[in-house]
């Protein structure tokens, strides 16, 4: 009984630190970001390793990309869940800057689950224009009736001048099963993930104010997604 009673006291006087979870736990609901900005970084690596993927002289008009890494069918099917990912902006005034921080973004509905079939599903989108870019983080954008989408071409002398691509805002992609082709993405739809910029800058913050506003510093796993696309296109040509 005494020693009970002791044990009580002893508890008693342990600081409340002591059982607070250690470093780094505070973090785990932020997991998921980190996860998907790191895998969206692997995904454009390996997707720009490849000249044959994306015609050069898109990415260096695109003023975004959107990657949306491990989309799987059955996301859309069950309980009306969706691809999540990263969108990417260059910065500066009329986006002519360096790569910018990341804001986190959904990809809901529309034919996806048709397109995709059963296995995971890498998508990039490239947002080609200043109006695409600035609809994208204003709202949620219907793609092929908020904003222009076409399949996008592919490999280094594929006609990128012609009147469907001159005229789309977005150019969109697919990676199944390590076959990288063009894909339309009409009716399905892209919204900013306010749920997931919270987490993973601590704070609110709409999709615009991280990509315009210096203030928001890229998280260390963004890293190499935005140093990969510095590297591969470091200066908007159109």
């Amino acid at each position: 009984m005494k020693l009970s009673k002791y044990l009580a006291a002893a508890l008693l006087l342990i600081s409340p630190a002591t059982f607070a979870a250690p470093p780094g736990s505070a973090k785990d609901k932020d997991k998921d970001e980190v996860n998907r900005i790191e895998n969206a970084g692997t995904v454009m690596e390996e997707i720009l390793n490849v000249p044959d993927d994306i015609p050069q002289d898109l990415l260096d008009k695109a003023r975004c990309v959107v990657v949306l890494p491990s989309v799987l069918k059955a996301a859309f099917v069950v309980g009306g869940s969706y691809g999540r990912g990263v969108l990417v902006c260059r910065t500066g005034e009329h986006y002519r800057g360096p790569w910018g921080a990341p804001a986190m973004y959904a990809l809901e509905g529309g034919s996806i689950g048709l397109q995709i079939g059963g296995e995971a599903t890498d998508f990039v989108i490239l947002v080609m224009n200043d109006r695409g870019a600035s609809s994208l983080l204003k709202s949620k954008v219907k793609l092929g009736a908020d904003a222009a989408v076409a399949a996008g071409p592919k490999g280094r002398d594929a006609q990128a001048d012609t009147d469907a691509y001159m005229r789309s805002e977005m150019l969109s992609y697919s990676r199944a099963r390590g076959v990288f082709a063009g894909i339309s993405l009409e009716g399905s739809t892209l919204r900013p993930d306010g749920d997931g910029n919270r987490k993973l800058y601590g704070r609110d913050a709409s999709a615009a104010e991280i990509i315009t506003e210096s203030k928001f510093q890229a998280p260390e796993a963004a890293h190499k997604l935005i140093s990969r696309l510095q590297k591969a296109s470091p200066t908007l040509k159109s």
